[in-house]
This record gives C-alpha cells, structure tokens and sequence, in this order.
C-alpha cells in the first residue's frame, strides 16, 4: 500500500473530471486514504472514462448491421466425406502429440460466487456430485491427473479469481492438499476491476474510502494474464496453448486432443466449441460472420426473424452456438496485449449502491449506473485463423447456474449419469433404466480413472466395473 496526497491524487482526477472522489479526503484515516489512493492510482482514467462516455451514449449500443450477418460455419464432429475422417484422425494424433510434449495448460475462469445456487462463497467450491459430493474444483483436478497419466505430462493448471474470491479459492486448494495436484503447477490470479459509473458519468464510491468496483468481465482475461505475470510463466515453461473452460461447466472435456490437434493443424489463435442450438429460442450467443470476419452476437441481441430462420433441410440458420470453451494460443494473448488493449467494454446496467454527499448508503431498488465489463469473444474478430468445432451436448456441457431446473446441479447430476450410463452400455456394460429411458441406478466414477469411453472400456475389462447391475445400485469408483 503506497501513501498518497490530495494532490497528487487531484492531479490525476480533475482533468477527467472525477475529483469528486475525493471529496470525503479530509476525513479519511492515514490506513482509509492510502486505501483510496491505491485503488485510484491502479486505473487509467483517461481510457475508462473514455468507456464510460461511450457505454453511456448512443455509440455504446450501435446497431449490428443483421442484414450483412450470416452463419459462422464449423467443422462438424461426425465427417462428411473420407477426407475429413483423415483430418479428424490427423488432428487428434497432433493433439496427444502437443500433450506429450508439454505444449498445453489449462484454464478456468472461476471469478463467481455460488449467489444463484444459494451458495455463499466461490463457485468452483460447490460440492455437487451425487455420491461422493464432489466440488467443481475436485471434478476438473481429477481429470487433469488423469489426463497427465495417460500423456505422461505435466498439465500446468491457471485459475482465475476475483478480489471477492481470491483469498477463499486458495485457502480451499490449501485444505484439500491441491487434490493431488502439485501447487507449484496450480496458479492463481486475480482478474481486473473497474470502477461503476452513474448515468451521469461520475465514477461512483462504494464508501467514503473505497471505489465501487466490478470484476470486468472474462474479457478481462487478457490483460489479467499479462498483468500477473502468467504469460511470463507461461513462455518459461514452454506453454503454447491453453485450454479454456468457465467453473460451472463439469462436463466439459478437459485437454481434448482432438481440439488441441485442429487449433494448431489450422494455425488458428483462437478456437471455440459450438453447440447446435436445440431450438430457436435457446439462450445461446450465435456463431456469426460480418463482412467475412467472425463474431458472436448474444441471444438478446438477435432479432426475432433470424433466430428463427431455417435452412432448406429444415435446420436453424444460425445454429451454432456458444458454451464458452476455447483455445487459445500464447501468442495471440502476447500479441493483443502487447501495446493499447484492443477491446472495448460492454455496458450492463445495475443497481449499484453508493455514498451520497453526505456520506449515506444508497441502495437504489432499480438500475442507476452501468457496469463495463469485456467478453472473451470479442477477441475472436481480432484472431487469425479462427476455428469453430461442433461439441457433442451429451457429452461436454451442462452447466451449474442454477439453483433448480434447468442449468442446475441436478440437470447436471443428470446429463452426468447419462453419459456415464451410455460409456459403460458401450463397454458392454448392461444398465437398467427407468420407463421413461433414465438410468435406473447412481453411478459415479471418478475422472481420476476415466475421462473418456475408451478409458470406461479398460476399466471393464480390467474388472474394475460390475459388467450389470440391478435396478436401483448405487456404485462409486474412486
């Protein structure tokens, strides 16, 4: 904590026009000063006041020209013709390849609190798994121990956090031992802050000695990675790709070869998983070109006519969509964030509580400011080569949002035992199941001896797994 004066804190506010943050100064301890002064002196004003003016005016919300949009092709999982077949096998190789040789680290954005699940504390903490209550964090650690056995390679793991979190995250590693993980491999870093503007463009003070301050989105993840030094760490140990998930999606597959293998095979700096829409009203973001350069476009933004558009086989247009699961090279991130940062904040508007004048809480009960936060794939307009891979639903995504219905921890209980069931019927395995088609059994095996059907299949003939079971068994394999 550094200590800082009025002026040259004034110094840095009034020619942007909010020195009215210091307007509480005089009363501050010497402790609550260099508080405020920290926070003030970690922001370029001038750029996120330039933001601010922007998100607040006409230009923050310019109009997508839809009538130039069309669909963002992919490369489907299943191929259509010999010559693809090869080049999925091709990919794949190069994949496990890059794994062997060390090329790879994963990284999972877990800035979030549990707040929609009910649960006071850092997302990735949430215990969810049916029989051995298993957090997030627990689910992804297994799967990269297993994934380093198979490749007999070290899988560096970079976490990021927010201020809220940050300290909680760690302190929850540290108690359950890095779940076998080595800590030295496990990384932590904390992702950026900005400060939340009023709509009359004032910054505003969450307290007499402290800004109001948002995480600024998993946009932010470029320049968090620079900042803290892990695109240093990266370049040590000879990191070139990175494995991208968000916290609450458990299904995801952790370091798919095949993925790897396409980035790279293509050259891409930037690659995505899309999932077909099931229907036209899906909240997904869409897949899209725009003059030739792709883009997402959110649900919301869509127009009605396009969601619903079809093609002559009768699918959806625009079906492609996102589930946040990227890859991204080193050097994309060293390129975008070397020199001014390219991308520019989206506005969110919120109720954000604030100090008057006269030094009160103000807890407002509908939106007074806006929040600016980046979205990762903004960057992908900016990336040579990008690559689109369709994902398989039942297989790598179900997310943990809410706390009931859909995008919740029993949706995923759910679509996890699915595609347990089915690895295991793939095996030869016989599994009984319900009327209406479910599985009639709680089966949870552990990522720590299976990631994968082909890694099912050895268990079963290993012996490891009963090859039937009985209406209502409960197994677990740790």
């Amino acid at each position: 904590m550094g200590t800082h004066s009025f002026e040259e804190l004034e110094g840095i506010l009034a020619p942007c026009g909010q020195n009215h943050l210091l307007r509480f100064w005089n009363q501050l301890s010497p402790e609550q000063r260099n508080q405020l002064g920290d926070q003030i002196c970690s922001i370029d004003w001038k750029q996120v006041v330039q933001w601010s003016k922007t998100a607040l005016s006409d230009a923050g919300s310019t109009a997508i020209p839809f009538d130039r949009l069309t669909p963002a092709k992919y490369v489907p999982l299943q191929p259509e013709t010999t010559a693809d077949a090869t080049r999925l096998q091709e990919a794949r190789a190069a994949g496990e390849a890059l794994l062997r040789a060390g090329k790879v680290a994963c990284f999972t954005v877990a800035g979030g609190q549990g707040t929609r699940l009910g649960y006071d504390a850092p997302k990735g903490t949430y215990c969810f798994s049916p029989l051995r209550n298993k957090s997030l964090f627990q689910y992804f650690a297994e799967a990269i121990l297993r994934n380093q056995e198979k490749y007999a390679t070290t899988l560096p793991w970079y976490i990021m956090t927010s201020p809220a979190n940050h300290a909680d995250t760690i302190r929850f590693f540290e108690q359950n031992q890095y779940f076998g993980l080595l800590p030295q491999n496990v990384r932590f870093f904390i992702q950026g802050t900005l400060p939340g503007f009023g709509l009359d463009g004032k910054a505003l003070l969450a307290a007499p000695d402290s800004l109001a301050l948002f995480a600024n989105g998993h946009g932010g993840t470029f320049a968090a990675l620079k900042d803290s030094g892990t695109l240093d760490d990266l370049e040590a140990r000879g990191i070139d790709y990175l494995a991208y998930w968000q916290v609450d999606n458990p299904m995801v597959t952790v370091c798919d070869p095949l993925f790897i293998g396409l980035h790279h095979l293509t050259g891409s700096e930037m690659s995505s998983r899309c999932l077909i829409k099931r229907d036209a009203m899906e909240k997904l973001g869409h897949f899209t070109l725009l003059d030739g350069k792709l883009m997402i476009v959110e649900y919301s933004d869509m127009p009605k006519e396009l969601l619903e558009q079809r093609d002559p086989d009768g699918r959806l247009t625009f079906r492609p969509g996102s589930p946040a699961i990227h890859i991204l090279s080193r050097q994309f991130i060293r390129r975008l964030t070397d020199g001014v940062f390219a991308l520019t904040p989206h506005r969110a508007n919120k109720k954000i509580s604030f100090v008057d004048e006269q030094g009160t809480l103000v807890q407002p009960t509908a939106p007074n400011g806006v929040k600016l936060e980046f979205f990762i794939f903004d960057a992908l307009p900016l990336a040579h080569n990008p690559l689109i891979l369709e994902a398989d639903r039942a297989e790598e995504f179900s997310a943990i949002k809410n706390a009931e219905g859909n995008d919740s921890p029993e949706s995923c209980r759910a679509a996890l035992l699915e595609r347990t069931a089915k690895w295991l019927e793939q095996a030869g395995v016989k599994i009984p199941r319900k009327a209406d088609g479910t599985p009639d059994v709680t089966i949870e095996i552990s990522l720590r001896r299976a990631v994968c059907a082909e890694d099912i299949a050895e268990l079963v003939q290993k012996g490891a797994i009963p090859r039937s079971f009985a209406p209502g068994d409960q197994f677990a394999l740790d």
